[in-house]
């Protein structure tokens, strides 16, 4: 499923914290990841598609050191600003267009991620260069919403897929790579929908391990 245009991200970080359902999402998240991955005090890690933080800020204390990356200046700024204001020194930002070709710097122990698959395009191509940046048994942790029918998203700009099915996702991860695939429900997102009313969208998680 492709959606034409791009999001503009950008215009959104100022307010992206204002939504309680993303903070809860986030922490939900979080407390999934480290139920699943365990985190020590001796990984370096990345939050790919790390928005304002969220998610971010919640596993910063459990790692040596986290990388917020982004392809929104804006919302990297965010992060940076609350980073300076809790005086964190173990949080970097980086910026990349996966998109555009350009590729992640450093090499990772564990790669979170939370909301970010659906707006990339070419999901074996993303998988492929997690397992590129991850070092030898590094983990990979990743939210994303099950297979919905497009009513998630009040505008679907930017938007590649409708969710995803765990199993087709599975199969993807194994022709990267990765083995010992597992998943849960880490949260559910209710929402209202103008045509059917409040509804319930589950947000799996994924933990795998890189092969060699």
């Amino acid at each position: 499923m492709s959606v034409q245009g791009k999001r503009d991200f950008d215009k959104e970080a100022a307010q992206w914290d204002a939504q309680s359902r993303r903070v809860k999402l986030a922490n939900d998240v979080a407390r999934a990841i480290i139920r699943e991955i365990n985190p020590s005090v001796t990984m370096d890690v990345i939050d790919f598609g790390c928005g304002t933080g969220l998610l971010t800020l919640n596993l910063q204390p459990f790692v040596k050191s986290i990388t917020g990356l982004d392809s929104s200046q804006e919302m990297l700024g965010m992060l940076e600003k609350k980073v300076a204001a809790q005086g964190l020194s173990n949080v970097q930002t980086q910026f990349v267009d996966i998109e555009n070709k350009r590729g992640i710097d450093g090499s990772y122990d564990l790669i979170v991620s939370n909301m970010t698959l659906h707006h990339v395009p070419d999901t074996a191509a993303l998988f492929k260069e997690w397992f590129r940046i991850l070092r030898p048994k590094g983990q990979l942790c990743f939210a994303d919403l099950d297979a919905e029918d497009g009513s998630f998203h009040p505008d679907n700009t930017g938007v590649f897929h409708f969710g995803f099915d765990r199993e087709k996702l599975r199969q993807l991860l194994q022709d990267a790579g990765f083995s010992d695939v597992r998943d849960t429900t880490a949260s559910t997102i209710t929402k209202e929908n103008d045509k059917s009313g409040a509804r319930e969208y589950p947000v799996f998680l994924i933990s795998t391990t890189r092969i060699g």
